[in-house]
């Protein structure tokens, strides 16, 4: 099983920044793909940004945000620059990983999220 813990979430005025971290540890062979995602409240959770060979984000985030990835320490972090009022949600690491080395497909993990507010 993988445990994913975010950490780094808070209250920053617009314009700011804040660095997420994600941790995944437990039993596995590898992680294939590690995601942010958010959920602000009354909407749908959102795809924020993507890594795996390469990084993806939202059209919202393009530009402001940055997902990066230490394998050694199988943490994931985004970094977040000029944050809007907008970014105000709970943001949530997702995991794709393969828990032995014979596995034929990954399976999806979930961290508890961690609250970022933005004020203006």
């Amino acid at each position: 099983q993988v445990q994913l813990v975010e950490s780094g979430g808070g209250l920053v005025q617009a314009g700011g920044s804040l660095r997420l971290s994600c941790a995944a540890s437990g039993s596995f062979f590898s992680i294939d793909v590690m995601r942010w995602y958010r959920q602000a409240p009354g909407k749908r959770r959102e795809l924020v940004a993507t890594i795996t060979s390469g990084d993806n984000y939202a059209d919202s985030v393009q530009g402001r945000f940055t997902i990066s990835r230490d394998n050694a320490k199988n943490t994931v972090y985004l970094q977040m620059s000029s944050l809007k009022p907008e970014d105000t949600a709970v943001y949530y690491c997702n995991a794709d990983a393969r828990l032995t080395s014979y596995s034929n497909y990954a399976l999806s993990y979930w961290g508890q999220g961690t609250q970022v507010t933005v004020s203006s």
